[in-house]
Protein backbone atom coordinates (compact mmCIF):
# COMPACT_ATOMS: atom_id res chain seq x y z
CA UNK A 1 0.00 0.00 0.00
CA UNK A 2 2.86 2.65 1.03
CA UNK A 3 6.24 2.40 -0.92
CA UNK A 4 7.93 2.80 2.65
CA UNK A 5 11.57 1.59 3.38
CA UNK A 6 13.02 0.49 7.08
CA UNK A 7 16.04 3.23 7.55
CA UNK A 8 14.66 5.79 5.33
CA UNK A 9 16.03 9.05 6.77
CA UNK A 10 16.64 12.54 6.87
CA UNK A 11 17.95 15.41 9.33
CA UNK A 12 16.63 18.15 9.55
CA UNK A 13 19.26 21.67 10.41
CA UNK A 14 18.60 25.30 11.59
CA UNK A 15 20.70 28.07 13.42
CA UNK A 16 19.20 28.97 16.96
CA UNK A 17 16.98 31.62 17.06
CA UNK A 18 15.35 33.72 19.22
CA UNK A 19 12.02 32.53 18.59
CA UNK A 20 13.91 29.14 19.09
CA UNK A 21 14.52 29.61 22.93
CA UNK A 22 13.13 28.36 26.48
CA UNK A 23 12.80 31.93 27.48
CA UNK A 24 10.88 32.83 23.51
CA UNK A 25 8.52 29.88 23.65
CA UNK A 26 8.11 29.99 27.87
CA UNK A 27 9.03 26.67 28.57
CA UNK A 28 11.72 27.92 30.90
CA UNK A 29 13.77 31.02 31.59
CA UNK A 30 16.98 30.76 29.42
CA UNK A 31 17.88 31.59 26.27
CA UNK A 32 18.83 28.50 25.34
CA UNK A 33 17.54 26.07 22.37
CA UNK A 34 13.88 24.88 23.92
CA UNK A 35 13.05 21.27 24.19
CA UNK A 36 9.42 21.90 22.35
CA UNK A 37 11.75 23.18 19.15
CA UNK A 38 14.44 20.75 19.01
CA UNK A 39 10.72 18.07 18.98
CA UNK A 40 9.64 20.37 16.24
CA UNK A 41 12.90 19.99 14.34
CA UNK A 42 12.93 16.05 14.93
CA UNK A 43 9.22 15.46 14.14
CA UNK A 44 10.31 17.60 10.66
CA UNK A 45 13.13 15.48 10.11
CA UNK A 46 10.42 12.41 10.30
CA UNK A 47 8.11 13.52 7.99
CA UNK A 48 10.25 14.64 5.59
CA UNK A 49 11.96 10.98 5.94
CA UNK A 50 9.08 9.60 4.46
CA UNK A 51 7.05 12.38 2.68
CA UNK A 52 8.05 11.82 -0.81
CA UNK A 53 7.23 8.08 -0.64
CA UNK A 54 3.76 8.54 0.25
CA UNK A 55 0.58 8.43 -2.18
CA UNK A 56 -0.41 11.79 -3.33
CA UNK A 57 -3.14 12.99 -0.61
CA UNK A 58 -1.54 11.46 2.10
CA UNK A 59 0.51 12.91 4.61
CA UNK A 60 1.60 11.98 8.39
CA UNK A 61 0.73 13.32 11.78
CA UNK A 62 2.72 13.11 15.07
CA UNK A 63 1.23 10.65 17.74
CA UNK A 64 3.94 10.22 20.33
CA UNK A 65 7.28 11.67 21.37
CA UNK A 66 9.85 10.42 23.91
CA UNK A 67 12.57 12.03 23.78
CA UNK A 68 15.13 13.17 26.26
CA UNK A 69 16.54 16.50 26.01
CA UNK A 70 20.53 15.90 27.30
CA UNK A 71 22.48 19.39 26.81
CA UNK A 72 22.01 23.11 26.32
CA UNK A 73 22.62 24.68 22.99
CA UNK A 74 22.97 28.36 22.70
CA UNK A 75 21.22 31.14 20.61
CA UNK A 76 23.16 31.05 16.76
CA UNK A 77 24.43 27.42 17.03
CA UNK A 78 23.68 24.86 14.35
CA UNK A 79 21.69 22.33 15.65
CA UNK A 80 20.67 19.42 13.47
CA UNK A 81 17.91 16.63 14.13
CA UNK A 82 17.76 13.09 12.47
CA UNK A 83 14.99 10.84 11.91
CA UNK A 84 15.50 7.10 11.11
CA UNK A 85 12.58 5.34 10.19
CA UNK A 86 12.75 1.85 12.21
CA UNK A 87 9.34 0.46 12.60
CA UNK A 88 6.38 0.40 10.12
CA UNK A 89 3.02 -1.32 11.46
CA UNK A 90 0.10 -0.60 9.03
CA UNK A 91 -0.40 3.27 9.04
CA UNK A 92 2.12 3.71 12.16
CA UNK A 93 5.49 4.57 11.61
CA UNK A 94 7.92 4.59 14.31
CA UNK A 95 11.27 6.49 14.21
CA UNK A 96 14.65 6.67 16.11
CA UNK A 97 15.41 10.49 16.93
CA UNK A 98 18.25 12.11 17.35
CA UNK A 99 19.02 15.93 17.84
CA UNK A 100 23.05 17.46 17.93
CA UNK A 101 24.89 20.50 17.52
CA UNK A 102 28.64 21.19 17.20
CA UNK A 103 29.41 19.74 20.85
CA UNK A 104 27.66 16.78 20.32
CA UNK A 105 24.16 14.93 20.73
CA UNK A 106 22.14 17.10 22.50
CA UNK A 107 18.81 14.95 22.68
CA UNK A 108 17.35 11.60 21.38
CA UNK A 109 14.59 9.06 21.55
CA UNK A 110 11.46 7.51 19.94
CA UNK A 111 8.92 9.28 17.70
CA UNK A 112 5.76 7.72 16.43
CA UNK A 113 3.45 9.15 12.90
CA UNK A 114 0.08 8.33 11.94
CA UNK A 115 -0.39 8.00 7.78
CA UNK A 116 -3.43 10.13 7.03
CA UNK A 117 -5.08 10.69 4.08
CA UNK A 118 -5.48 14.50 4.91
CA UNK A 119 -9.04 15.23 3.00
CA UNK A 120 -10.88 12.24 5.53
CA UNK A 121 -8.84 13.66 8.30
CA UNK A 122 -9.85 17.02 8.02
CA UNK A 123 -13.50 16.15 7.37
CA UNK A 124 -13.51 14.52 11.14
CA UNK A 125 -12.82 18.00 12.23
CA UNK A 126 -15.57 19.91 10.56
CA UNK A 127 -19.19 19.26 12.20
Amino acid sequence: MYNLKIGANHTAEKLVEERDTAAFMGSGAVEVFATPAMILLMELAARNAVQADLPEGTTTVGTLVDVRHMAATPLAAKVSATAILKEIDGRKLIFDVEAADENGVIGKGVHERAIIDIRRFMAKLVK
